[in-house]
């Protein structure tokens, strides 16, 4: 098996029936899946998959593991303890069904779980994926039916980072919101206590915008549209209290090419997660130049540079403000 972006270290399915008011029901698989290419194939594309997902939360462990035992399970595997991967497979799986059968989950489909050697990471997936009715051509080209995995239906997953976990970082564990209850409830069976501060991610967003601009070379008059279009979007979240949605966002911020916006806003490196809502105050920056001095204080629109009414002078470094209103200059005068 070979592989240039994921090693597959583990990998086993279950299948989760879930009817409507009836309980879950389980079938657990007794061995591990083969390390071949088909698995290999089947956990890259549940990477993609999940990737291309905007709506994603991010945070750490719950502390009480009497309550939320994930993290014990996985510090004594990790140590070589009971249990094995196998049987660490089940425990997920029967806390899984557990947790749908409380919150009336409808979900149905098999549980893929693999731990995976990323580029910078080792990680443990969790996925609940739908199944479909498909056709296929048999040996004897008899067109058959065919159940197949429907990643386009990945209906809950989740990502933990082991070497961050380890390591001792905040931020290690990923899932998907998703809609109706399977992002709620994948969120418990996770344990996932969300570490999401909104002004510290409207900053973060505030810096990937700006870089997003800087990298595509626009003119000042383009670019400063861009970041202007941006400060309109998310000021309307903010004033009524709606989460961002990073597609919904690249669409409405660089509609030539909203794909780039959103795969740089949904990459790993920047680290954002999505579904806060917006803090007023902090995306400012987007549209105006704020800063202090021992003996002043200044601020002013970003596209007040290119219409003329602000100039900054390099060679004398100086900002030259023009347009004064006539009580300023009144009072400039009185001096």
């Amino acid at each position: 098996m070979s592989s240039v972006e994921h090693t597959l270290r583990h990998l086993i399915v279950h299948r989760l029936r879930k009817a409507s008011g009836a309980p879950a029901m389980l079938g657990l698989r007794a061995v591990a899946c083969p390390l071949d290419d088909a698995g290999l194939r089947l956990v890259e594309s549940l990477s993609r998959q999940y990737s291309n997902r905007s709506a994603k939360g991010f945070g750490c462990f719950e502390e009480d593991e009497e309550r939320f035992p994930l993290p014990r399970w996985l510090r004594e595997h990790l140590l070589g303890q009971s249990p094995d991967f196998v049987a660490l497979s089940h425990q997920l799986a029967q806390r899984l069904q557990a947790v749908a059968d409380e919150e009336e989950a409808e979900e149905s489909g098999v549980i893929v779980v693999a731990q995976v050697q990323e580029p910078q990471a080792d990680c443990l997936w969790v996925a609940l994926i739908g199944e479909a009715e498909g056709s296929m051509v048999s040996g004897s080209l008899d067109v058959v039916d065919s159940l197949h995995l429907d990643l386009s239906s990945l209906q809950a997953a989740g990502r933990i980072d082991l070497s961050a976990w380890q390591r001792g970082d905040g931020r290690y564990l990923s899932f998907l919101r998703g809609r109706g209850k399977a992002g709620s409830y994948f969120k418990r069976f996770l344990g996932c206590s969300d570490v999401v501060v909104a002004v510290q991610e409207t900053k973060k967003l505030v810096l990937a915008l700006s870089q997003f601009a800087d990298r595509q070379e626009l003119e000042p008059a383009r670019r400063d549209a861009l970041l202007e279009r941006a400060h309109a979007h998310l000021d309307a979240l903010g004033e009524n209290g709606e989460p961002v949605v990073f597609g919904e966002l690249a669409q409405e911020v660089f509609p030539e090419r909203p794909e780039r916006l959103d795969a740089v806003l949904n990459a790993a490196e920047t680290r954002l997660s999505s579904g806060f809502v917006p803090n007023r105050r902090a995306i400012r920056p987007l549209v105006r130049f704020s800063a202090s001095g021992e003996q002043w204080k200044v601020e002013f629109d970003r596209s007040g540079l290119h219409s003329g009414a602000v100039h900054y002078d390099r060679e004398t470094d100086s900002l030259v403000l023009s347009g004064l209103p006539d009580y300023l200059k009144q009072m400039l005068l009185e001096e």
